[in-house]
């Protein structure tokens, strides 16, 4: 069924996209371990995998305080938007289109990986419970310390410069990385926050760092080209909220004002299983939404194919898929098998499981 609109044009706000297949945003642990710049290796990596509609980077602090694991890259020093542009420029030859994931990873971090060894950034004093790689192997991310009220217009701000980084890089927009438990997440979730002042409490106090976020980078650099991903129902990295529901109904309703490129939202828990409970709820938020929508967790392509041509999503992401098949595109038309990752070498590392995986046509020449 190659005729799908799944593999038909679309624009995204001033995104123009060759198809409606994403790459979803994967770490890959693989930045330079002097100053966390992109290496030579990733324009490959990037550049092999440019026939998908658009590329979402791995998930790139925003500032030093913000980098939550080892060896991920940063979008905040002149040497990291050099490292990017080798990427964008790779990328945009091969006649793809790349926006850059914006990152602040809040209390998901350890001490060694902060400047000065001090703990962790977040809403509240409240550790995640979850694990993290220091470069030598997983430790319990670090009890943080709740930000004082006149620290978060710095970490708003640096989201905006952090887009124009990105525009200097050559990237043709950012997404907002509000999900998966990190920084933005733990503002929304009354299970991380318990601030009791103009951040904290109602739904609407909760939702303020995420509007202030996006108001600013939408100044930085329009709306045309920013995007946001969500994760309502996944409880990654200790996440939780009493009424999710109630929360994400009123930040997507208020999302629909900027006229966003687009909002990506994982439809369940992060790389878990779906279930029906879940999807219908997901179905409940969807329609909340005006603008384009990227669908993502665990889809395959006859799920691809239905979500896109019923119009339930106007594009489709794929993580892991991605990472064993640069050409998943052509796979995707052509109904082919799909290659299977080596998870040994997920994390970390050079070539190996990482720009060394075969086309389609590389196989079976």
């Amino acid at each position: 069924m190659t005729s799908s609109k799944l593999f038909t044009p679309v624009r995204f706000g001033a995104l123009e996209l060759a198809n409606r297949v994403v790459m979803a945003p994967l770490t890959r642990n693989r930045a330079e371990p002097d100053g966390n710049v992109p290496s030579a290796l990733a324009a490959t990596y990037y550049a092999q995998r440019a026939s998908a509609g658009l590329l979402i980077t791995e998930a790139s602090q925003i500032m030093p305080e913000g980098q939550g694991y080892a060896w991920t890259p940063g979008i905040h020093s002149d040497a990291q938007i050099a490292g990017w542009k080798k990427v964008t420029d790779a990328v945009h030859a091969k006649g793809g289109k790349i926006v850059l994931q914006m990152w602040h990873v809040g209390r998901v971090s350890h001490t060694s990986l902060q400047p000065g060894g001090v703990a962790p950034q977040a809403p509240s004093a409240i550790a995640a419970g979850s694990k993290t790689f220091d470069g030598t192997g997983f430790v319990d991310t670090s009890v943080p310390r709740a930000l004082e009220l006149d620290e978060i217009p710095g970490i708003v701000a640096q989201y905006a410069q952090a887009a124009k980084n990105a525009r200097a890089a050559g990237f043709d927009g950012v997404e907002i990385h509000a999900a998966n438990g990190y920084l933005i997440d733990q503002f929304l979730r009354d299970g991380a926050n318990k601030r009791t002042d103009a951040y904290g409490g109602s739904i609407e106090n909760r939702a303020r760092f995420l509007f202030e976020v996006v108001d600013a980078v939408v100044a930085a650099i329009g709306a045309d080209r920013t995007g946001i991903r969500l994760s309502p129902l996944s409880p990654s990295n200790g996440i939780s909220d009493s009424d999710p529901m109630a929360l994400f109904s009123h930040v997507i309703k208020g999302l629909n004002r900027y006229n966003l490129a687009f909002l990506h939202m994982v439809e369940g828990a992060t790389g878990g299983a779906r279930d029906a409970e879940t999807d219908a709820k997901m179905v409940t938020l969807r329609k909340l939404y005006n603008g384009n929508y990227i669908a993502n967790n665990g889809y395959t392509r006859a799920m691809a194919l239905e979500a896109v041509d019923s119009g339930a999503a106007d594009a489709v992401a794929f993580g892991r898929p991605f990472i064993a098949n640069p050409d998943l595109v052509a796979r995707l038309k052509a109904d082919a098998p799909l290659a299977e990752g080596n998870r040994a070498t997920y994390y970390g590392g050079g070539a190996e499981g990482y720009t060394d995986y075969p086309t389609l046509e590389d196989a079976t020449a």
